[in-house]
């Protein structure tokens, strides 16, 4: 499970190193081929590749006339690329996905349960809500957890 904060920097080959309390999950699980990808090219989404087979499968499942499976498998595999992590723990982000999203220097690497989220760092902070989750979102939050 993902879970943090932990911010990073991508160097001029557009590698990212794995945040070590990350790499110790994936090496535990003998991780080392992933799916990056993104679904809106704000950011990437980096999946463990047994994760992200485990999505597409349930999509394989989905009718191939389901035009919002259609448009999201176009998206992700256009952002996406299948990537090794090598032996110092780095990965190439897609070149596409790095000149949408900005990431090129500073980067906020996020858990997000079963995958991780990289973000311009500059512009992740400057989206953040002042004060924190809204009444709205915070209710939501709340519902969700106690059911």
């Amino acid at each position: 499970m993902f879970r943090g904060n932990h911010p990073a920097k991508i160097d001029e080959k557009g590698r990212l190193k794995m945040p070590a309390a990350f790499k110790a999950l994936v090496d535990a699980q003998n991780v080392t081929q992933f799916f990056v990808t993104s679904t809106n090219g704000k950011h990437a989404e980096i999946w463990p590749l047994p994760e992200w087979e485990k999505i597409e499968e349930k999509l394989t499942r989905a009718s191939s006339l389901d035009d919002a499976v259609d448009e999201y498998l176009n998206v992700v595999n256009y952002y996406g690329q299948q990537v090794e992590m090598d032996n110092q723990g780095r990965m190439l982000l897609p070149p596409i996905l790095r000149t949408r999203a900005r990431l090129d220097a500073e980067v906020a690497v996020m858990g997000k349960g079963l995958h991780i989220e990289v973000h311009n760092l500059e512009a992740f902070e400057k989206n953040m809500p002042v004060g924190g989750l809204n009444d709205e979102r915070r209710k939501r939050v709340a519902e969700i957890l106690s059911a």
